[in-house]
């Protein structure tokens, strides 16, 4: 038993060229609608992440009343990060001659937390007000 086969191909009233070339367009599109809206959320993104413009924003509103904070925050700046570098290096020195068991009790815990903890906290949250209003002052002094 013989059986023939006759399949003839399926058309559109387009050739597939133009289909193809057609989808390939409309892909591409897509493709550049996607890249634009990325393109505005990261510029957004690092809008709101430029810390240094808030600061300069508000050295600039402040400017009449505290014409003389840029400068002094830059002068004070180093004294400060040399005053937190130091008390650092005092804590770690003190671990050092203590040895690895130097806070293996709650007594010996609670002194060090005393002694180093509240200092530090307050010179890193000092550090983190100073240092931006000095960094968005030579900013400012460095472009006109």
């Amino acid at each position: 038993m013989e059986h023939q086969f006759n399949i003839s191909p399926f058309t559109t009233g387009l050739s597939p060229a133009a289909d193809t070339l057609s989808s390939v367009a409309d892909l591409l599109r897509q493709i550049l609608s996607v890249q634009r809206d990325h393109l505005d959320h990261d510029r957004q993104l690092a809008a709101a992440q430029d810390n240094r413009t808030r600061w300069r924003s508000l050295l600039n509103r402040w400017k009449k009343d505290y014409p003389e904070l840029p400068e002094d925050c830059l002068e004070a700046l180093p004294i400060l990060e040399r005053a937190y570098g130091s008390l650092i290096s005092q804590m770690v020195q003190e671990l050092h001659r203590e040895g690895p068991e130097a806070l293996d009790n709650e007594f010996s815990l609670q002194d060090f937390l005393d002694r180093y903890g509240m200092r530090l906290g307050q010179m890193g949250n000092i550090l983190s007000l100073v240092g931006p209003l000095a960094e968005a002052a030579s900013q400012s002094e460095a472009t006109p």
